[in-house]
């Protein structure tokens, strides 16, 4: 993360530990779940940072690994007044792309469990594959599979397309969350918003939440859809703010028991949805009120607390 220095000093930047899935598990894990963190990291000091950082944060890491063939993934975070980023990755080679289907561990895939992933691992196609049976296994086994495309068009090769490739993925997913510009992005790819979302319910899509920063969020299953609103806060970093709220989102579904053939039950009882969106609006908007990823994500004993003060 970019910290200014005053005058005509180029930033300095600070390290923080973070990433997208990881974020979701510390974010999990803040919030009083049992996390695992599946992933690879290179046996560099980043990759120690990060094995510290989920350590330190109570998430399993039994089920990551850590490779001499590539370093760990480098992403380097500016800020605007409003704490909206800009990004410039280091990526690939990266230690993370060179998880395999054989670096699973099988114990992760077990019923009443939540898995969660995201596009930055489908960025290669050795990568996506692996993404792609992560998924599908997790479904054989009863999980409930979650995905945030987390969409980053500077990850991927130049003049690819990444809509076919996360298209596979949102196909495997019960719970999906975008951001409004993404949904747009999808929109494209299929010929507007509600051929997108056809599309969506084709697959095992069952709740999609489609956030847009300090706006009003919208929801949508296949039967229904509306909106609910967000907390205002001074944004210091928007970094792992949808993590956040995403960790938010299944922390409530795992404190209810919801599988992934139980969703739309959960999802069409207004008072337990809108009590998960809640929550989650409430878990982004602490995140945004500080900096780093890792670093940002709230404890239950601050949500409950932050919540208690708002109408």
């Amino acid at each position: 993360h970019a910290e200014p220095r005053g005058g005509n000093a180029p930033p300095a930047f600070i390290p923080h530990a973070g990433g997208a899935p990881a974020n979701v598990a510390v974010a999990a894990a803040r919030l009083g779940d049992a996390s695992a963190f599946v992933g690879m990291f290179g046996r560099d000091v980043f990759g120690d940072l990060l094995l510290q950082g989920l350590a330190d944060a109570g998430v399993d890491t039994r089920c990551t690994r850590r490779t001499d063939a590539a370093n760990t993934a480098l992403a380097f975070v500016s800020h605007d007044a409003h704490g909206e980023r800009s990004f410039s990755f280091y990526r690939p080679p990266s230690a993370d792309l060179l998880f395999r289907d054989t670096d699973f561990d099988p114990t992760i895939f077990a019923a009443g469990n939540i898995f969660h992933a995201g596009s930055c691992s489908m960025t290669e196609p050795a990568s996506a594959t692996t993404t792609l049976h992560g998924m599908t296994r997790a479904r054989g086994a009863g999980a409930l599979v979650s995905f945030d495309m987390n969409l980053r068009p500077a990850l991927w090769p130049r003049g690819e397309d990444p809509a076919p490739t996360i298209w596979q993925a949102l196909a495997l997913a019960d719970f999906i969350k975008l951001s409004a510009e993404e949904l747009v992005f999808l929109a494209a790819s299929t010929g507007g918003e509600t051929a997108a979302f056809d599309r969506l319910w084709r697959g095992h899509a069952k709740l999609v939440v489609v956030t847009d920063g300090e706006h009003t969020l919208r929801w949508f299953t296949p039967h229904a859809d509306g909106a609910h609103r967000t907390f205002p806060v001074r944004a210091v970093d928007a970094t792992g703010a949808g993590d956040a709220f995403v960790g938010g989102c299944l922390h409530q579904l795992a404190k209810a028991g919801v599988r992934g053939e139980t969703l739309p039950e959960f999802a069409a009882n207004a008072a337990k949805r809108d009590s998960m969106l809640r929550f989650a609006a409430a878990c982004g908007a602490l995140a945004v009120t500080r900096t780093g990823s890792f670093a940002a994500m709230p404890t239950l004993g601050e949500v409950e607390a932050f919540l208690e003060q708002q109408p």
